[in-house]
């Protein structure tokens, strides 16, 4: 394919923050790469976190509430754009007038929707969408978003998962063949390392775990959305005789989580590590990942602990779910809240030869979809809007 000259816009691309910036980071770097001309369209950035080629335009847009926000940067960007001539405009968040839309983490429709979930009452759930109604971010966003897809320029809408298709068809009647799905994807040459024997068992010893202990992985930031407590319910339902660890990384308030796990008599099955800047030694350490999410588009936490060996145990509510292949790779419960369903699921998990066969077919899974795939799938939308530009 022969270059092209590419916009990326995004308010903030600091790739040492992770998420959507680090993508960034990622995608400017390997075009970069393949000499294409980079734009970036933003209010910040790390120019040392970026190739040095890339052409910088900086957006200043004035400070407002955080429901404002979205809406001036999205302006700003809008209107610079109406005076550049890029072969393809690529908007990754709260954006209008891009040529392509790649909404890494969903529709705020279905995230709203799904944030529900994580209630276990109906009556927990009711309160809670009422006080939403309240919320004045939530109608902001609401209202972006249907000026997003439901203007009058439509853009190609890119999509990390068929879940996230089918939410656009769900929310906003947006027909499933004028989108298209690039799954997200890893690099998993990151998790090779030659001392990884001797670095898993240097973190089992910090946990006080022995070597043939079975120990499944939970990482996350945001305990409630990715149902850490239905894990800890489920882990109370496994057998008492069935030995095993659950090794909790991410948020370094948990105290409430300890209690519960207490209270249900598993804290000895709980280790509570907080918030680690790199997991990388966790994944080597654990044998599984549990990842019992009400809401994700395409988990990248399943696709490193798929590089890393492990079996994956997540949701339906999960994109990363469509990549698993159950029982080989992992498994996909429907309910978290199902704590009888999800404790068979691990215990599943815990037998041994099970571990040995679904750890080498994670690591082939994770080898036929890499960062290098998902790249060559999205430069093939990058030049479908090219060539119809052209032909326009």
């Amino acid at each position: 394919m022969t270059e092209m000259d590419i916009a990326l816009c995004y308010e903030s691309v600091l790739p040492s923050r992770g998420g959507a910036e680090t993508y960034i980071g990622d995608l400017a770097r390997r075009l970069a790469r393949d000499g294409h001309a980079v734009h970036l369209y933003a209010c910040r950035w790390d120019a040392a976190a970026l190739p040095a080629a890339t052409h910088y335009h900086r957006l200043d847009v004035p400070k407002g509430p955080r429901f404002r926000r979205p809406w001036l940067f999205a302006a700003a960007c809008a209107e610079a754009l109406t005076h550049a001539r890029h072969d393809v405009s690529v908007g990754f968040d709260k954006t209008w007038g891009q040529d392509v839309l790649y909404p890494q983490g969903g529709l705020h429709a279905a995230s709203r929707h799904h944030n529900l979930l994580k209630f276990d009452s109906r009556i927990a759930r009711i309160v809670a969408a009422a006080g939403k109604l309240f919320d004045p971010a939530a109608w902001s966003f609401a209202e972006l978003e249907r000026k997003q897809y439901l203007g009058p320029k439509k853009p190609l809408i890119v999509v990390n998962s068929r879940m996230v298709r089918g939410h656009f068809e769900q929310f906003y009647g947006v027909a499933p063949d004028t989108l298209r799905v690039v799954h997200s994807a890893i690099d998993p040459l990151r998790f090779v390392a030659e001392d990884r024997p001797k670095r898993r068992q240097a973190e089992r010893d910090t946990w006080g775990v022995s070597p043939d202990e079975p120990v499944g992985l939970f990482v996350a930031m945001n305990y409630r959305l990715k149902g850490l407590a239905p894990l800890i319910r489920a882990v109370a339902a496994v057998p008492r005789n069935r030995r095993f660890r659950i090794a909790v990384v991410g948020h370094p308030k948990f105290a409430k989580y300890e209690r519960l796990a207490r209270r249900l008599g598993v804290g000895d099955r709980l280790l509570f590590l907080g918030f680690r800047s790199d997991p990388k030694d966790a994944y080597f350490a654990a044998d599984f990942l549990v990842h019992p999410t009400f809401y994700d588009p395409c988990s990248l936490v399943a696709l490193e602990a798929l590089a890393c060996g492990l079996p994956v145990i997540t949701t339906r509510y999960n994109g990363a779910s469509e990549l698993l292949t159950v029982p080989a790779t992992g498994f996909v419960i429907d309910d978290p809240h199902d704590a009888q369903a999800f404790a068979a699921v691990i215990d599943q998990v815990l037998d041994p030869g099970y571990r040995r066969s679904a750890s080498q077919a994670a690591r082939y899974a994770a080898n036929h979809w890499t960062f290098e795939q998902h790249y060559r799938a999205l430069l093939d939308v990058f030049g479908e809007i090219r060539a119809a530009k052209r032909a326009a």
